[in-house]
């Protein structure tokens, strides 16, 4: 074999010699290159396939992050519900507190002022 020769593909055939059948050598050439179409139609349908495995990939890696997320911003949130929850009552104690004394300021004053 000498270096100028391209390698042997029984597919392809020697530019020297004639094909046997015309018609049939059109139509293997048509075929092959519908083979050929269709091989890298498949490769690109795989590339597309893994890039999208990656993306789903990503995507579940965000949703994990978003549900652990979302997971402790539901336990701060009762927290805090619960931090006003004991304000409020707090406040509301204060207040009735604060309205008891008032009305023994005034109704002491006038039970005195009025058994003399």
């Amino acid at each position: 074999m000498s270096t100028g020769q391209e390698p042997y593909d029984p597919y392809i055939p020697n530019s020297g010699a004639a094909p046997a059948g015309g018609a049939g050598g059109n139509r293997t050439q048509a075929l092959q290159a519908q083979i050929d179409d269709t091989v890298g139609v498949m490769r690109d349908n795989i590339n597309k396939v893994s890039q999208r495995g990656e993306r789903l990939d990503a995507l579940q890696n965000k949703t994990d992050d978003l549900a652990a997320s979302a997971q402790g911003f539901r336990r701060g949130a009762n927290r805090v519900r619960k931090a006003m929850w004991w304000k409020d009552m707090k406040m509301r104690i204060w207040l009735g507190i604060g309205i008891a004394i008032l009305i023994i300021i005034i109704v002491v004053p006038a039970v005195v002022a009025t058994k003399k």
